[in-house]
């Protein structure tokens, strides 16, 4: 099993698969359907497209993330080049991503070390899926984020085709895309909490260029002539299709606008009744699943959310974390307390204190001394004692 967060997952990833022992058979269309299915287009991955089955029991989203983003990205090297070398895939991955240097990103021109192609493909996707929010609203951009990831794969695809990224070509999409979900928006019929937030986010994802607002005012003012190719155009009209699902009803203006899209973009109706229909079945399923539909209770989704996260963080470092608390009685004390009754506010200083002092000693769990780490911290001092409750009952055995 490939663990996303260690080095060395991408040359792992290729092992595992044996995509050399495979046939070149993909077409644009099928590939694009398999991508879409997985949830890579909407920014909620629920699976891979791969030969073999890769378990993500355990996993943070950014770790699904990666993974998909590597998939993604050689499956679009694959149907462009007719070919499955990793090697050369990787090769021009990086030559690719070092020519893509968005606003704000360095990280490219430090990569290290240099003479490693995989290595050096693993930071970047390492960097490319994170979002540069705190961690309260990380939760919530995240879906934007993930779904304006397949802008890189689209880049990608020209860079295999024309050995550059077209000038220009990533702030155009960018401004498109927005162009366009404030279009889809603004005809809603009915608007919701959602409708402003989904612009927000969008706006806060975007890395190409200062997005205006007042840059758009009407359908006929879009420019649409620039995108050519299947790939980019499905792409479009299914992240409308998203935006106009906010309120889970499709109404006609709404259908309207899709079709009115697909004319421009000079592709069939059949494709947007069928994405309407893809969109809508995807969303229903995994609403309960998707940050952005479940805005009406940010608190206590973002409990929700990030409660599995630390705890998944806690279990891989639980072997280095009990032995740091078992070296402080104290603390091992005060937590024992704090599972048969409510520690006073000078108890749960020395156990703020104490924690973060450990944390600082375990690199995985420098999170919790972030911005906003703090607020997580009820979550992990809940947890512990279930690392070790019979030490816990030992310490309070021994001070009765």
């Amino acid at each position: 099993m490939i663990n996303p967060s260690t080095s060395g997952w991408i040359d792992k990833f290729f092992y595992k698969q044996k995509f050399s022992e495979q046939t070149v058979a993909e077409t644009a269309e099928s590939f694009y359907n398999k991508v879409r299915d997985t949830g890579f287009i909407y920014g909620h991955i629920i699976s891979f497209e791969t030969q073999n089955a890769i378990p993500t029991k355990g996993w943070f989203k950014e770790e699904i993330s990666k993974v998909a983003l590597l998939n993604t990205l050689f499956g679009v090297f694959v149907v462009t080049k007719k070919e499955f070398d990793s090697e050369k895939f990787i090769s021009e991955a990086v030559a690719f991503y070092n020519q893509m240097n968005p606003q704000g990103f360095n990280l490219f021109k430090k990569i290290l070390p240099k003479n490693n192609s995989s290595l050096t493909l693993e930071k970047i996707i390492d960097e490319r899926v994170q979002t540069n929010d705190s961690i309260i609203s990380k939760n919530f951009s995240h879906l934007v984020t993930n779904a304006l990831l397949f802008m890189d794969v689209l880049a990608f695809r020209q860079y295999l085709i024309h050995g550059a990224i077209p000038e220009k070509y990533l702030k155009k999409f960018e401004e498109t895309i927005v162009n366009i979900v404030t279009l889809a928006l603004r005809i809603k019929s009915n608007k919701t909490q959602y409708d402003d937030l989904l612009i927000k986010l969008f706006e806060a994802s975007i890395r190409y260029s200062k997005f205006s607002k007042d840059s758009i005012q009407n359908f006929d003012s879009l420019q649409l002539d620039y995108f050519t190719n299947e790939l980019e155009k499905k792409y479009l009209i299914d992240i409308a299709g998203m935006a106009l699902w906010s309120d889970g009803i499709i109404e006609n203006n709404e259908a309207y606008f899709l079709h009115q899209l697909a004319e421009k973009l000079k592709i069939s109706d059949d494709f947007v009744t069928l994405s309407i229909e893809h969109t809508n079945a995807f969303i229903t399923k995994h609403k309960k699943e998707i940050p952005y539909f479940n805005y009406s209770n940010p608190v206590k989704h973002f409990y929700d959310q990030t409660t599995q996260s630390v705890v998944t963080l806690i279990s891989r470092n639980k072997n280095r974390l009990v032995k740091e608390i078992i070296q402080s009685k104290e603390l091992m004390l005060l937590l024992a307390y704090s599972t048969r009754r409510d520690l006073d506010e000078k108890e749960k200083k020395k156990v703020k204190k104490q924690l973060l002092d450990i944390c600082k000693t375990v690199p995985s769990l420098t999170i919790f001394l972030l911005p906003g780490g703090s607020l997580l911290l009820p979550i992990l001092i809940k947890f512990i004692p279930t690392l070790l409750p019979s030490a816990f009952n030992e310490n309070l055995d021994n001070d009765d």
